[in-house]
C-alpha cells in the first residue's frame, strides 16, 4: 500500500506540474507576443516620425538652394540622369547632386544615431537616390557584390517598393522591403515637396534585428524564470502531496493490520472531518464488526 501511495503522489505531482508548465508556457507566449507587438508599434511610430522630419528637411534644403540661386526649380526636378562610368548597377548624376552631396549628407547621417535605422535617404519620383549616408558611400572596390552593399548612392531604385516609396503621397507609408543585399526590413516613406510640387519621397529603412534581439532576450529571461518556477513547483508539490497523503499512509497500515486480523484491540480515532476522517470512521466500524464476528465464532 505504501508503494501505491508513492505512485499516487508521483502521479499527482506530474499532473500538477504539467498543468503549471502549460500555464507558464501560455503566459510566456502571451508576454512575448505582446512585447513584440509593442516593440513593432514603437519602431513604426519612430520610422513614421523620422520619415516626416526627413522629408520636410530635404524639401526645405532644396527650397533654400532655389531661393539663393544655387540652382533653379527646373534643375531641382532634373530627371535627365547622366550615367557615370561603367558600374553595375549603373550610377548617375543630375544637376543638383553637387549640392545634396554637401547639404544633405550630414543631415541623413544624423538619422543613423538610431540603431534601428539602416538608411534614411531622399529619392525622386523615379526612385533616383542622389546622396546616400556615409555608411553606404564606401569607396568603389570594383567587386560587384561588395559595391552593391557598400556603395548604394546615385542609383535608381525603381523596384516595386522603391517606386511606391518615391511616388507615395501618404505620411509614414509602410512597406516590407526585400533589399537586393538579401536583408529584409521595413521601408517607411513620406513625400517630399519642393515649392508645393511633389519631388519624391524620404525613405527610412528600419531593421527588424533590434526587435528580434529584444524578443530573444525576453524569451531567454522568461525561460530562466519559468525553469526556476518549475523546479520550485516540483519540490513544493512533492512535499505538499506527501504531507497530504501521510494520513492515508497510516490508514493503509491500519487497514493492513485489519486484513491480517492483527491488533484489533487498538481503536481507530476519528481525528479529521474530511475524507480521511470518514475513512477513519469506516475502518473503526470495520474493526468493531470484526471483533464482534470473532467473538461470535468463539462463542
Amino acid at each position: 500500500m505504501g508503494l501505491i501511495t508513492r505512485h499516487i503522489s508521483s502521479k499527482v505531482a506530474i499532473v500538477v506540474n504539467l498543468v503549471i508548465l502549460v500555464v507558464i508556457g501560455a503566459g510566456t507566449y502571451f508576454l512575448v507576443t505582446q512585447q513584440r507587438q509593442r516593440l513593432e508599434a514603437d519602431l513604426l511610430e519612430r520610422g513614421k516620425m523620422q520619415s516626416i522630419v526627413g522629408a520636410k528637411m530635404v524639401g526645405k534644403i532644396f527650397e533654400e538652394a532655389i531661393d539663393n540661386g544655387v540652382f533653379s526649380i527646373r534643375e531641382a526636378f532634373d530627371t535627365d540622369y547622366q550615367q557615370i562610368g561603367n558600374f553595375d548597377p549603373p550610377k548617375f548624376h543630375t544637376k543638383y547632386d553637387f549640392y545634396t552631396d554637401k547639404a544633405v549628407l550630414g543631415i541623413i547621417d544624423e538619422f543613423l544615431l538610431d540603431e534601428s535605422i539602416v538608411f534614411a535617404v531622399p529619392v525622386d519620383v523615379n526612385g533616383y537616390l542622389p546622396t546616400h549616408n556615409t555608411r553606404y558611400q564606401q569607396p568603389i572596390t570594383g567587386d560587384v557584390d561588395k559595391d552593391r552593399v557598400g556603395n548604394r548612392t546615385k542609383r535608381v531604385f525603381n523596384d516595386p517598393v522603391g517606386l511606391k516609396a518615391a511616388q507615395n503621397k501618404d505620411l509614414g507609408f509602410l512597406q516590407i522591403y526585400h533589399r537586393d543585399t538579401g536583408k529584409v526590413m521595413w521601408d517607411v516613406s513620406s513625400p517630399i515637396y519642393i515649392k508645393g510640387k511633389h519631388w519624391g519621397g524620404f525613405r527610412v529603412g528600419l531593421s527588424l534585428d533590434v526587435i528580434e534581439r529584444e524578443k530573444n532576450n525576453l524569451m531567454q529571461g522568461l525561460m530562466i524564470v519559468m525553469g526556476v518556477i518549475l523546479v520550485l513547483s516540483v519540490v513544493v508539490t512533492h512535499i505538499a502531496v506527501n504531507f497530504s497523503l501521510a494520513p492515508l499512509k497510516r490508514l493503509t497500515a491500519v487497514a493492513q493490520d485489519l486484513a491480517d486480523a492483527n491488533n484489533l484491540e487498538q481503536s481507530i480515532p476519528v481525528t479529521r472531518k474530511d475524507e480521511v476522517g470518514r475513512l477513519q470512521a469506516v475502518l473503526e466500524r470495520l474493526r468493531l464488526s470484526m471483533i464482534i464476528a470473532l467473538k461470535k465464532r468463539k462463542g
